[in-house]
Formats: structure tokens, sequence, C-alpha cells
């Protein structure tokens, strides 16, 4: 049974989701529940590894509830990875000291059909959002998330992360009809997936789609528009209130395309979008989220706050949630992110030193 909300007014980040312009725009930031914390550098020496944490549902719902303690971020943000749904498909994940996730078998050489599907490895995470969504403040909205079928893809097929993508790319081109199955697959257990987080407490959801800006127009349209849009349109059909979010990264001039081939509710730009050429190009009234540098939130001192300032003031005219355009760096110092918060809230310390 969906878990009972609030009234959607109650809840600025929630507003703006569902099209309203705010005067103070809401905040949440990508990763904000992670290794800058100190609180979370401690659960997981206490706990273990990151896998670990991310199932055993009283860690992951400890984090996720971190940053609001903290911060007071208008957002809350599901503590997992992206990497779930492969591992739900079959595929051993680990994630070295030091090193990014690792899949196995890689499907560059391995049948995705051969894999031994292992649904209750997602079973942790609905817990979690349980978990979360009983403690969460009642202004706070809680959002869930998936990687989108590219992106997820990518790690799939290479069995690990990589710059350029070459690897998934040359898979793609050289086997379409077997790619097109893995992303039909990967698209049809994340539909679940995310209709079982709403299911559980989530009030909307975000696709990342990391790797979306390695890709041609014409692959775009078919890797990065076509299997996003089936996802968004089977979480409407079934969570018809339910905003989702989409963040191509990379998409560049591609975004109006995205923002209307998708069919989603909001688009997150990414650090490298001019914020006001993407004011000027999106549908009006289309709510946008984004997109400080994360660098800038490091380096601090007038470069932030002319950046803040410029990223707010970009988006003054249109529904507008503040967020960096990727997931905050581990060295991010802890006051520049209640400076930016403050700043943006116009309370006081109102100087970004």
């Amino acid at each position: 049974m969906p878990v009972l909300s609030l009234p959607s007014e109650t809840r600025p980040l929630l507003r703006v989701l569902k099209g309203d312009r705010l005067d103070t725009p809401p905040v949440w930031l990508m990763r904000q529940a992670g290794r800058y914390l100190p609180e979370y550098r401690a659960l997981r020496a206490e706990k273990g590894g990151f896998l670990d944490l991310a199932t055993d549902p009283e860690s992951a719902a400890e984090i996720t509830l971190q940053p609001i303690r903290r911060f007071g971020f208008d957002g809350a943000i599901l503590f997992s990875d992206i990497l779930m749904v492969p591992w739900a498909l079959g595929q051993d994940l680990t994630f070295g000291v030091g090193e990014g996730p690792h899949l196995e078998p890689a499907l560059a050489d391995h049948a995705l059909d051969a894999l031994t599907r292992v649904p209750g490895r997602l079973e942790p995470v609905y817990e979690t959002v349980r978990t979360v969504a009983a403690a969460l403040p009642a202004e706070t909205t809680f959002l869930g998330f998936a990687g989108s079928p590219w992106t997820v893809a990518t790690y799939m097929v290479a069995g690990h992360g990589s710059r350029d993508q070459s690897e998934t790319r040359r898979f793609a081109y050289r086997a379409p009809a077997d790619f097109a199955h893995i992303i039909d697959t990967i698209a049809e257990l994340t539909i679940e997936y995310l209709s079982r987080q709403i299911q559980s407490g989530v009030m909307a959801v975000q696709l990342f789609d990391s790797w979306a800006g390695s890709l041609s127009p014409a692959q775009f349209e078919r890797w990065v528009i076509a299997p996003n849009a089936r996802i968004v349109a089977a979480l409407h059909e079934r969570h018809p209130e339910t905003p989702v979010i989409g963040f191509p990264k990379g998409a560049g001039g591609k975004l109006v395309a995205y923002a209307r081939g998708t069919g989603v509710d909001v688009i997150g730009l990414d650090e490298t979008v001019d914020p006001e050429w993407a004011n000027s190009v999106l549908p009006d009234g289309f709510p946008v989220q984004g997109n400080l540098d994360p660098l800038t939130l490091i380096a601090g001192g007038t470069e932030l706050r002319t950046a803040v300032d410029r990223v707010v003031g970009a988006f003054a005219g249109r529904p507008h949630i503040f967020n960096l355009g990727h997931g905050i760096l581990p060295d991010t110092p802890i006051a520049h992110v209640e400076q930016v918060l403050a700043h943006i809230r116009k309370r006081e310390a109102t100087t970004l030193a």
C-alpha cells in the first residue's frame, strides 16, 4: 500500500517538481549523503564497505537522513547505487578499495539471458525507503532514483566504468539487436524498481544518465531518449502524481530534445550547461534543477558567491531547484555547504567566505 503523504504544499521541493515557481528555490545536492560527512565516514568504518551499507536498511536509512539533520535540505535522496539493477539481473557487484565498481561477468563476452536473476537483492532498498519515509520531517521531499538504461548498460557490457564508454558504444554498433535486448531488460526492471520505491514511500524519482554525453545524436535518440520515454510513460501511468526528474549529464545541445522526447517532469542540468542558455531554449515554465559546478563549492569565496547568484538569477522566472551539476566531492568543506544554503535562503551569514 502506498505511504500516505501530507499535502504537497508543505514541501517546497515537491511544489517545484510539480511546476510551482518559488521566490526561494528549494535545495538538495547530488551525493549529499556520503564521503564529505564525518558521520558517514564513521558509520562506514564501523559497518564495512559500500555495498554492505547500501543493503543494510538501518545503515542506509541513517546515511540518507544524515544530511537532512545537519543541513535541513529540502530533499532527501535515497542512499543506494545505480548498479543495484544489474546486481538484481544476476551480475556480481563489487566495490574495490579506492576503485570504481566492477560487474561480472561482463556482457561484452557473456549473454544476458545466461544470468540468473536475483530480484530479492532489491528488497533491502524498499525497506530503507519505508524506514526513511517514516522518519523524515514533514517539509522534506523524499527522492528515489535509478540509473538510466544507457548508463547502466555501459557498466554491464564493460564490467566497469570508463572515460568514453568505447567498449559499449562498439558493442551497440556491432550487435544492435543484442544491445537493444540489454537496454529493454534494464528498462523493464527499472520501471518495477522505481514503482516499488514509490509504493514504499518516495515522493519523486530521478533517472541518472551519467554517460549520456558520449553518444552521437542518432544514438542518443535510440539509447537515451527512447528507453527513458518508456520508463517515464510507465511511471506516469502507474503513479500520475509522482514527478520524474531526468538528468542526462553531458547532453548539451540535445537537452531540448531530451526534455520533449522523454516526457520527464523536470530536467537536471550538469555544470557544463550555461544556465542562461538553458533558460532561453527550454519550454517556458518547464522546471529545471542545477547546476553549480561541484568544484566551485570547494573553492568558496567570490567565485562561489558569483556562481550561485548566476544560477539562481538565470532561473528566477521559472520553477527551479538549486543543486550541483554533478555529485558533491569528498573534499568539500562543510562550511561552504552551510554558507550556500544561508545565502540562497537569505538568512544570517549570507556572505560566502
